[in-house]
């Protein structure tokens, strides 16, 4: 197949090409010619472009688009969300149809029904009743919703919704723990003791594969690691890999999650550019449980995780 891939150049795309690489054709888009150059080092071909200026030229003869590309940041203005995660996901559909590419594979993320409260167990069937907490939810939700509207005869679409993507590579989360520790600003709330579903990445990159063949369009599908559990755990896990003994200290995310939204607050009104000490995202993921099932995975695609935690952390 000839593989049409956004975020070639970040964490999840290197995984992508390099476990697609060995049976397809992998072409990428480059943003810039950094972009470019990563893409060629990893064994893809690179497209220059942007999601904005995208044309169905660029897509001629591509069988499969997998549209990893995001904005994932825990704060910051609501436009810049929207214009790469959902102007740039419509767009991207755009292109596909006029170029008749048959197949769309969306990264989704488990935070397209995330809400301020314990969610454990969650399945496709569930649908959020009140606002998503933050922005990345908000239009990581939107683009979700607008691929699998775009299914049709006439161009198959799906959604993988991960949950804590991790893995040899991670360029957000472990990076972020570790310069907290370092900082002496990591503390856990409530302890660290809600529990969690977790991706690895080549849990991710095998449903990826699935998916090209794989699924009913039109639909979402989680996908996380076999077994759940507590953030603590998880978050020890990934700092013992690098050495990193992280402090006991804790403090309630009742109390926490207000705070960030005023922190929030001021910093926008005040202007200021650096990040605030903490943002609702912050706040919402590391002080309430989110667990999900994969039966649906497990169903459709024929998919079931490949690299256990114990393995996956000796890897790292």
């Amino acid at each position: 197949m000839n593989i049409f891939i956004t975020g070639g150049s970040g964490f999840l795309g290197g995984h992508l090409i390099n476990g697609l690489r060995g049976e397809h054709r992998i072409l990428a888009l480059a943003r810039s010619e950094r972009s470019a150059a990563i893409i060629r080092e990893r064994g893809a071909e690179p497209v220059s472009g942007a999601l904005d200026t995208l044309s169905a030229e660029q897509l001629q003869d591509i069988d499969v688009i997998i549209h990893a590309a995001a904005h994932v940041e825990e704060w910051g203005p609501l436009a810049d969300f929207e214009a790469a995660n959902v102007t740039g996901t419509e767009r991207l559909l755009e292109a596909a149809r006029a170029a008749g590419v048959p197949r769309f594979v969306h990264i989704s993320t488990n935070a397209v029904v995330v809400q301020n409260a314990d969610q454990l167990g969650v399945d496709e069937d569930y649908s959020p009743s009140g606002r998503l907490p933050f922005h990345y939810a908000t239009t990581k939700a939107a683009a979700e919703r607008a691929v699998l509207a775009a299914n049709s005869p006439e161009l198959f679409t799906l959604a993988l919704r991960p949950c804590f993507i991790w893995g040899p590579g991670d360029t957000t989360l472990l990076p972020a723990i570790a310069a907290m520790a370092e900082q002496g600003r990591f503390m856990w709330l409530d302890g660290g003791r809600k529990s969690v579903s977790t991706t690895h990445v080549d849990n991710l990159v095998h449903a990826v594969r699935l998916s090209l063949t794989q699924g009913r369009g039109g639909e979402a599908y989680f996908i996380a690691d076999e077994d759940d559990l507590t953030l603590r755990a998880f978050v020890s896990g990934l700092a013992q890999t690098r050495g990193i003994a992280l402090p006991e200290t804790s403090v309630p995310g009742a109390l926490v999650r207000p705070v960030a939204g005023i922190v929030e607050s001021t910093w926008v009104a005040l202007g200021i550019q650096r990040d605030p000490p903490v943002t609702r995202m912050a706040a919402s993921l590391m002080s309430t449980a989110m667990t999900v099932r994969t039966d649906k995975a497990r169903r459709e695609l024929a998919w079931a995780p490949v690299v256990d935690r114990s393995a996956g952390l000796a890897a790292l």
